[in-house]
Order: C-alpha cells, then sequence, then structure tokens
C-alpha cells in the first residue's frame, strides 16, 4: 500500500506542476488580448482616415496591418481553446488521483486508529513524535520498519557500533531503494525532466526515427511502401556516489531517525552526481551530458551503429549573444530567438531551462523593462518567458549561461544494486561513521537537435564541468628516483627524480626503513616539502620515497631508492 501511495503522489505531483504551466500561460493570454485590443483600436483609427486620396501603398500596409491582425486574433482563441481543454485533462486526472490517495488513506486509519507516536524514554517520561516518513502515514511507516529485510538492514548497519568495522556491503532492500528512487526529485533537480528507465546489465532502448512523408494518388490507386525508421541507443551502468558521514548518535535513536538520515545523504549525495553528468558527463565511466553532445564537433568512436545519425550542432546549438546590455524586448528577442533552436520533434512538448542563481536574478530584471502591451509570460520568475518551461537553478553552470530543452529526449537508464560499506575509524574522535553510498546510471541525449545552450554576454560558453577526480580506482603513477652522495657535506645525498608533470605540481619525501605505499589520491602525513633541488640529509642504505602532489595536495605519482649518503 505505502508504494502504491508513493506512486500516486508522485504521479499527481508532476500532473499538478503541467497544470501549473498551463495555468501560468493564462496571465499570457490576457496580456496578448489587451495588446490585441490596443491594435485594434488603433487599426479601426487608420481605416477611417483612409479617403481616395490616399496612396495605394499606404492602403495596401493598412490592409495588410489588418490581416496580421485577425491572424493573431484567430491564433490567440485557438490557443486559449486548447490550453483549457488541457487543463480540464489534466484537472480530471488530478481528481481520479485524489480520490484513489483518499481511499488508501481511510484503509490505513481503519487498521490503526493511532494519529501519533509515542515513545517512552528516561523512565515515566514520554516524549511524542510526529514524524512523516516519505509519505507514509504512521501504520505504513510502521509495517514498513517492521518487515524482515528492512528490520536485518537496520540492525545491521546499527551493529556496526559493536563491530569497529565491515569490509562487506550492507544491502539496502528492494523498497527502501524504491523510496530513493521516488524522491530523487527532491535531490536532484533534474532527474524529473528526463526520461529515466530502469535496466538491468547493457541495455539497448528502441528510439522512433523520423516519421514518413504519405504520398498522394488516386483515389483506386496501389499504396505505396513508406520506410519507417527505428534507431537504437546502447546504455550501460556506471556508479556514481561516495562516502557520506552519520552522528553515531543517530546509529542508537530510533529505526526511523536512521533510515531517513541514510536515505537523505544517500539522495543528495547522488542527486547532485547525476545532476552534474545530465548536463556535463563526458561519456566515459558516466552519462553523456547535454553540453557534452551538443559540443562534439565529430562522431564519437563508441556512437552505435543503430543510434540515431550523428549530426554536428556545436555552431547551430551552441549560440553566443553580444546582448548582456539590452533590456526588455530587445534582450529577449534575441535571447528567445536563440533558446527556440531546440527541436521539440519526438518529445513531450515539456522544455526546462538551468542557470545559476546570479543568471536567473539578471534575466529577471531584464523583465522589467515591458510595458503592459508586451507579450511577456507573467511568472518570468520560475518560468521561460514566451517559450514557457521551467526555470532550474544550478552553480555548476556558468554566470550569464543558459542551458535546456525537451528533457524527456534525454534518456537516464537506472540499475539496480545500490548499496552501502561502513566504518567509523576514519572519524572515530568526531563519533561518526562513514557510509559508502552509490547508485548506477548511464545516459545521454537520444536527439542532440531537442536541446540548446546560451551565452548572452559575448563569451564563449563553458563546454565542460570539473568533475570531482576518481582517484580510487586509477593506479598511482611512478616517478624514477635515483641517490647519489653528495660531492660536499657529509650525510647528504643528492636525489634525482625523473618522470614528474612539467609544472603545476609540488613534491614531498619521507625517510624510512623501507618504501612508504601510497594510494592515488592520497593526503600526506609525516612527508616534507622538497624543492627538488636541495640536498637531503639521510643514512645511506635508508629507503627515501618521494611524492608528487597535484594543486589539491593529492598524491598522483610516487617513487623510491636507496640512499648513498657522503661518508
Amino acid at each position: 500500500m505505502a508504494l502504491k501511495q508513493l506512486i500516486l503522489n508522485k504521479r499527481m505531483s508532476d500532473l499538478k506542476s503541467q497544470l501549473e504551466i498551463l495555468r501560468a500561460k493564462d496571465a499570457d493570454f490576457a496580456t496578448r488580448k489587451a495588446a490585441l485590443e490596443v491594435r485594434e483600436t488603433e487599426l479601426e483609427v487608420a481605416v477611417n482616415e483612409i479617403t481616395e486620396e490616399t496612396p495605394e501603398e499606404d492602403k495596401a500596409v493598412v490592409d495588410e496591418s489588418v490581416a496580421a491582425f485577425e491572424a493573431d486574433q484567430e491564433a490567440l482563441g485557438t490557443e486559449q481553446a486548447e490550453n483549457e481543454v488541457a487543463k480540464k485533462k489534466l484537472e480530471d486526472e488530478i481528481q481520479t488521483l485524489q480520490k484513489e490517495l483518499d481511499e488508501i488513506d481511510s484503509r490505513a486509519k481503519t487498521l490503526s486508529a493511532k494519529t501519533e507516536e509515542q515513545e517512552e524514554r528516561k523512565g515515566d517520561k514520554r516524549m511524542t513524535t510526529r514524524i512523516n516518513f516519505y509519505g507514509m502515514n504512521h501504520a505504513e511507516r510502521d509495517a514498513f520498519f517492521a518487515r524482515d529485510d528492512v528490520r536485518n538492514f537496520i540492525d545491521e548497519v546499527r551493529a556496526i557500533k559493536t563491530r569497529g568495522i565491515s569490509n562487506g556491503g550492507l544491502t539496502v532492500p528492494d523498497d527502501m531503494l524504491e523510496i530513493l528512487r521516488n524522491n530523487m526529485e527532491q535531490y536532484s533537480k533534474l532527474i524529473k525532466y528526463v526520461n529515466v528507465k530502469s535496466v538491468g546489465g547493457i541495455a539497448r532502448q528502441n528510439i522512433m526515427g523520423a516519421a514518413p512523408e504519405g504520398i498522394w494518388m488516386e483515389a483506386e490507386g496501389e499504396l505505396n511502401e513508406l520506410d519507417m525508421t527505428l534507431n537504437q541507443i546502447e546504455v550501460d551502468g556506471y556508479m556514481v556516489g561516495g562516502i557520506i558521514w552519520v552522528h553515531n548518535n543517530l546509529l542508537k535513536d530510533s529505526d526511523i531517525a536512521l533510515g531517513s538520515e541514510i536515505m537523505d545523504q544517500l539522495g543528495k549525495a547522488i542527486g547532485k552526481g547525476v545532476d552534474r553528468g545530465v548536463l556535463f558527463g563526458t561519456g566515459v565511466k558516466m552519462p553523456l551530458g547535454i553540453v557534452t553532445r551538443l559540443a562534439q564537433t565529430s562522431a564519437p568512436s563508441d556512437w552505435g551503429t543503430y543510434a540515431p545519425a550523428w549530426t554536428d550542432l556545436h555552431s547551430t546549438n551552441i549560440k553566443k549573444l553580444n546582448i548582456n546590455g539590452a533590456t526588455g524586448a530587445g534582450f529577449y528577442a534575441d535571447l528567445i530567438a536563440a533558446l527556440g533552436i531546440a527541436s521539440p520533434a519526438y518529445s513531450d512538448g515539456r522544455v526546462f531551462w538551468v542557470m545559476n542563481r546570479k543568471t536567473h536574478i539578471n534575466i529577471m530584471t531584464k523583465a522589467l523593462a515591458f510595458d503592459a502591451g508586451a507579450a511577456l509570460v507573467a511568472g518570468v520568475s520560475s518560468q521561460m518567458p514566451i517559450l514557457g518551461g521551467t526555470i532550474e537553478e544550478l552553480e555548476i553552470v556558468g554566470d550569464n549561461e543558459i542551458i535546456g530543452g525537451f528533457g524527456s529526449l534525454y534518456l537516464l537508464a537506472e540499475r539496480e544494486g545500490s548499496a552501502v560499506e561502513s566504518s567509523e575509524h576514519a572519524r572515530f574522535v568526531k563519533n561518526q561513521t562513514g557510509f559508502k553510498g552509490y547508485a548506477r546510471y548511464d545516459g545521454m541525449p537520444v536527439f542532440g537537435e531537442a536541446f540548446v545552450m546560451v551565452s548572452f554576454d559575448e563569451t564563449d560558453a563553458a563546454t565542460s564541468s570539473t568533475f570531482h577526480v576518481d582517484y580510487a580506482n586509477v593506479d598511482i603513477g611512478t616517478l624514477a628516483v635515483t641517490s647519489a652522495a653528495s660531492a660536499t657535506k657529509s650525510g647528504d645525498t643528492i636525489i634525482t627524480v625523473a618522470g614528474k608533470e612539467s609544472s603545476g605540481t609540488t613534491l614531498a619525501y619521507k625517510v624510512a626503513g623501507k618504501a612508504i605505499s601510497v594510494s592515488n589520491g592520497s593526503k600526506l602525513v609525516g612527508f616534507t616539502a622538497w624543492d627538488g633541488d636541495d640536498e637531503i640529509t639521510a643514512a645511506t642504505g635508508t629507503i627515501i620515497t618521494v611524492v608528487e602532489l597535484n594543486d589539491d595536495n593529492r598524491a598522483i605519482k610516487v617513487g623510491s631508492c636507496s640512499v648513498v649518503a657522503k661518508a
């Protein structure tokens, strides 16, 4: 029952978002209608002023203006009628879903009349808690945590406090993962716009190509064969995640608090990774991002044989405008024209636009110059004027840059098998336990033409983003380290290092009885900074380990040798 309720809530939330978009158009219709009324008055004056002496070219201009007015008036009426029909359909669907949710809630209340959970703590003192667990009512929540698989998972997590460290994995119950999936929208800002598909293993998704055009013929003639193109893209399942930290007090708290905290932290980590991947993913061990696809200048070597035909979009769908100094119609006319390049073909028609907060505020101020007769959607604070589509803020997008398009044409494949592993040793002093949380995704824009990126301050758009380095799965580089006795100072050695980067790095060393093991990405403890030239004091026969550090002070190369010092 709980999962059914979650699914219905998710569906109803989507429908309400669509309904809000349609309702926002009403303000636009009112503004356009007012503008038409002004035009109609002006045209009436112009028509009444026509006389026999009026030049033919002036009469033609008036006739054209009247024809354009009538066409715009008819178009407005058609759009309003279609919008009303669409709103009515969504309202009916929402009402139906609400009735079903009410029935579920009524059945749950019959099973449990309790609306508050009371826990006895500190002797006779009782505390009342009201905890809403991912949309479940109290009865559904209690039943969820009473299940054997969930109960075992929570017990395993709590047992970490007594075991100290676990080298194995704690498998998250399937339904707990399902709750996490259904609530990913609160963690990832973009996942609600793209086409999410659950897959197992490497999956091939069929995609319809361009629809054929019918052929005219005699009524009694023989029908011609039409070609139907079926494309196919292949997706895998790469891992996104990292380590999160839960305070040990929560490990002693209730199952509800612990379960909520774990899923909340997992969701935040995964959601941020998914958003960056959808926009800027390189396609190598991660999804192919929208911007990355647009920036391609040639088809990648792994482009599928049956995938939609690759097209070069780096000049057509990545635009550089010089309009940041403009406002009002002068700004929006050029911006909307550039964003309008995104093609809606094969999509569900819904668009989204991503920008950082500074850019969002900037385009809001540009709208202040519009007067009452301009066709500007009233909800510019959350909707893109004229084109429509929800605006989402992500700070990973550069200033004065906008990325977006028709999200249903981005396929995000989700694999099964999320899990957590844990250790309390790394942050023992902070009384925290670490949980390594991860999930598996892959994805790509099915049709790159459905997306666009615009920079409007005459600078080239940033077509890449810095992902956190995957140190753990890359072997550390090798330095060739040699030692020779100092020519001048007793007890010193001259260390020579070959194979280091040409610039942007530093060196550090440590002398011990054996070579020091250093992992890629490690932050060093007990090493001494070294300029690469100074002689080093060390005893002959000891082992010196030299490490090269990047600008984040993480180890990227290592080497060692036996010390030879001047006697």
